[in-house]
């Protein structure tokens, strides 16, 4: 006995919607859209053996039996209505440049053909689903997805001919099947594929109702629940049959939905399939973090075996940042894809406007979901903190001597790398709050703005506080003094914000995130009191609260502590040398006098300060003026 055909799960729109945003079309490349749909449709032929033969003899391909038509049949009918449709806008793009406005007439010309066969081959794909849904291969939201996308072709060639009252009704039937389709779909992605096609139709269905001269044509809603009621019976066979099984399936739908974002108490739509999968992803991080802090928060067992077992360090803060790196890790990929979108809106020119008034756009989404990073950010980087703290007042100090040693030792800090650590993540929290305060969400709430004004100063005290900490083992007092000082400041800072916000939006927000109470404040006043005490106690028992390290006024090299054992060295004579010390005046020296002291008189003492002379060299009688060889021996032969 023959087997019975399997049943086919031809997505029409996922399809064309996962293919369009990779291939180009998310930045309107129609050329690149249309060569890649080329190509995809030569696999298809080679793939399933339908090919028009070798060479330049045309044979046309067998038909395919109903029970043996697959999935890439269809797909192969599809892609090519993609890429006539394709090339028919990318024909108009060409028209339109004032390079061919010469050929303008035959490209339009041209265009027109190629649109008019796209509707052709998703008529004759419709037809085939049509045959395939009344064989039961086929479901019926598949059969809904391809008759809206053959409507919204079919209507988008109609508008294009400005025949606008018909177009007006294939549009609005199309649009009342996808707003169906979102309303009973059973997954998010299901729900926000169908509304990006239906707010893609809004701004042609607007139009075509300017074009017809309605007077309410921006009411897209109204226009299109009038339009479906009297048209969609005619134009879809068996419709409300179609919606009843759509309705049933979805009691058999297990798949968790995405919860509503919401913001200041309205909702904040996601209308991008790629937007939800990552967004689910947040979902599931989000989920496990309370799970991990709803485990964290249950009083520990008294059962034996729990007390004998000993407990990990830090093994449940490990686990918390653990799940902080996880949600992180989710939201960046979701900052990434809304990020691409809003790019590509950019790039394009277009805005993605939808029917209903208000609905917050693409750009909205992407701020919502930076803020909700820099939230999560700022959480996790306040946890490290607890963490180090905690790990270090509870780390055990070693003691070599008597029991007053020990606890001298204990007042002492425990690492010198500690402080810095924590200095350095509170810069990371101030860069994620001063990032978080530029946002738009933000700037445009005076409450959420100054909450986030009073999480800076009272971060940049406590960072102050601790970043004083660190000068104290470097006996640096008087800096350590002035941040103290600097902290005080910007604790009034934040107490001044904290007084003018009613209603902390942080504090009572989803996420919630660094709580601040007047607690905190106080308790940081008092730190900073004690640690302003004992910093001026310290610095008094260290130098008397002198400003320089030293009381000597010079300080002697390593060099002179060999040398002088040898050498009796003049330091203030090397300070006055070396420029340190001011010169001393030098008495100016007494005139030479020219006169040849005679005999009387007896020599006048020189003074004290003045140079020790050399004696002058004698100068030469005038016997040896005379020369000769008497001259030269005289010393032998006697004198004369």
């Amino acid at each position: 006995m023959a087997d019975s055909p399997k049943p086919l799960s031809f997505r029409a729109l996922e399809l064309v919607n996962e293919q369009r945003s990779r291939y180009g079309l998310r930045y309107h490349d129609h050329e690149r859209y249309r060569k890649h749909c080329s190509n995809r449709t030569h696999r298809l032929r080679s793939t399933l053996k339908i090919t028009h033969g070798r060479g330049r003899e045309f044979k046309k391909p067998p038909s395919v039996p109903q029970d043996r038509i697959e999935d890439g049949h269809l797909q192969l009918l599809l892609f090519q209505a993609e890429r006539a449709w394709s090339y028919a806008q990318e024909l108009l793009t060409l028209a339109a440049l004032p390079a061919n406005a010469t050929k303008a007439a035959a490209l339009r010309h041209n265009a027109t053909g190629r649109f008019r066969r796209a509707v052709h081959w998703a008529t004759q794909l419709l037809s085939q689903c049509q045959a395939l849904y009344d064989a039961g291969r086929l479901g019926a939201e598949h059969i809904l997805e391809m008759t809206a996308y053959m409507l919204v072709l079919n209507g988008r060639f109609l508008r294009y001919r400005d025949e606008f009252e018909d177009a007006l009704v294939q549009l609005s039937v199309a649009r009342g099947i996808l707003d169906e389709l979102a309303e009973r779909a059973q997954t998010s992605r299901d729900q926000a594929l169908a509304t990006y096609f239906a707010d893609e139709m809004g701004p042609e269905i607007r139009y075509c109702a300017h074009a017809l001269g309605h007077v309410k044509a921006y009411d897209v809603d109204n226009i299109v629940r009038e339009q479906s009621a009297l048209h969609r019976s005619q134009i879809v066979d068996g419709y409300d049959a179609l919606v009843q099984k759509l309705s049933g399936a979805d009691s058999k739908g297990d798949e968790r939905k995405l919860r509503t974002l919401v913001w200041e108490g309205e909702v904040v739509p996601v209308r991008n399939p790629e937007l939800v999968d990552v967004l689910v992803k947040v979902e599931e991080g989000e989920t496990k973090l309370r799970e991990e802090s709803t485990a964290v928060s249950k009083p520990p067992q008294a059962d034996q075996e729990k007390k004998r077992r000993k407990p990990s360090k830090g093994g449940k803060s490990k686990r918390g940042v653990a799940a902080y790196d996880n949600i992180l890790l989710a939201l960046s990929d979701a900052e990434e894809v809304a990020r691409k979108l809003v790019e590509a809106q950019n790039a394009s020119g277009l805005t993605s406007e939808s029917s209903a008034p208000g609905v917050r756009d693409i750009h909205f989404v992407h701020v919502f979901i930076v803020y909700h990073l820099l939230a999560r950010r700022i959480q996790r980087d306040l946890l490290l903190i607890t963490t180090i703290l905690a790990q270090s007042a509870q780390t055990p100090r070693k003691s070599f001597g008597n029991k007053a040693a020990s606890s001298k030792s204990q007042a002492e800090p425990v690492d010198t790398r500690l402080y810095p650590a924590v200095v350095k993540l509170f810069d990371t929290i101030l860069q994620s709050l001063n990032q978080m305060r530029t946002l738009s969400i933000v700037d445009e709430s005076p409450d959420l703005s100054a909450a986030v004004d009073s999480r800076v100063s009272f971060t940049n005290a406590r960072r102050c506080r601790y970043l004083a900490l660190t000068y104290v083992p470097v006996k640096k007092y008087g800096e350590a003094l002035t941040l103290v000082q600097r902290s005080n400041i910007h604790l009034r800072e934040a107490r001044s914000m904290l007084s003018t916000v009613h209603s902390d939006p942080i504090l009572n927000g989803d996420p919630a995130f660094y709580p601040i109470a007047a607690d905190d404040l106080d308790l940081l006043d008092k730190e900073l009191a004690e640690d302003g005490s004992r910093f001026k106690n310290d610095w008094f028992t260290y130098n008397g609260g002198s400003l320089s390290v030293e009381n000597k006024d010079y300080k002697k090299p390593l060099f002179f502590d060999i040398a002088l054992n040898y050498v009796q060295l003049d330091m203030n004579r090397l300070q006055e040398r070396a420029g340190k010390q001011p010169q001393r005046a030098i008495l100016a020296p007494a005139p030479i006098r020219t006169e040849v002291p005679t005999a009387d008189k007896r020599p006048v003492a020189k003074a004290k300060l003045e140079e020790i002379q050399r004696p002058a060299t004698p100068e030469p009688s005038a016997s040896a003026a005379g020369g000769g060889l008497s001259s030269l021996l005289g010393g032998w032969w006697g004198r004369r």
